[in-house]
């Protein structure tokens, strides 16, 4: 189905009647949004609805511990963040030192800097460095949730890393999953696709975890999550 102007228009106007009747102002969320944009980020982090639902999962599932791969200027991070207990801690992933830096002031601006950790460097290199160290503390399945948003080639990889990170019971969320329904077209070889089409591939074939993927239209278009229980 192809996507008109009108259908765009009508995707944003219901993200902003679900943002007014659901979620209302919120100015550290509105604020790191607006110095990422002055920063020169990309406008890619998650919409309100999204990091709403990324807060309720977060919340449903008691997560103490949270794995994020991508942090931008921190949005989503404040979003999941928000929704630890005092004691809880979120580690994330950013291999850009500009967009790591403006994510840091941003969570701190959120009253978060003491549960909040943002490491930098590719997280195809950091992520075998955190393994090593839950291995060290004798606590290798130690997240409770997940959220993978970086660059799509990479998904397969980020996955297969953090399911062995995290707890049975646990959830795993990759955004940007159906590429704007290209996913379904074999013939695609744009490295995005490419890359959510092996991830699916990987998934379909593993038994110790069970996954749906869900398409949505937005503010930010049409695309899709997947949602991952990780089992024992």
């Amino acid at each position: 189905m192809l996507r008109t102007m009108e259908d765009e228009k009508l995707w944003s106007e219901v993200d902003l009647y679900i943002h007014d009747r659901l979620l209302g102002a919120d100015p550290a969320l509105e604020a790191a949004l607006a110095e990422s944009d002055r920063a020169g980020l990309p406008q890619i982090a998650v919409s309100a609805p999204q990091g709403k639902m990324l807060h309720l999962l977060a919340k449903a599932t008691v997560a103490a511990r949270i794995l994020e791969i991508g942090t931008l200027g921190g949005y989503s991070t404040i979003w999941l963040a928000r929704a630890l207990p005092e004691h809880g801690r979120l580690t994330s992933l950013e291999v850009d030192p500009r967009h790591a830096e403006v994510a840091s002031a941003n969570v701190a601006k959120a009253g978060l800097a003491d549960r909040v950790e943002i490491r930098v460097g590719r997280a195809i290199d950091s992520l075998p460095t955190l393994r090593d160290e839950l291995a060290r503390s004798a606590d290798t399945r130690a997240f409770d949730m997940v959220f993978i948003d970086a660059d799509k080639p990479s998904t397969s990889a980020y996955f297969e890393h953090a399911v062995d990170m995290t707890r049975p019971g646990g959830l795993i969320v990759v955004d940007n999953s159906v590429r704007r329904g290209r996913i379904a077209d074999p013939s695609d070889s744009d490295p995005n696709v490419v890359g959510m089409r092996n991830f699916h591939d990987l998934l379909a074939g593993r038994s110790d975890v069970q996954a749906t993927t869900v398409q949505t239209v937005g503010s930010k278009g049409y695309d899709g999550f997947t949602l991952i229980y990780v089992g024992s």
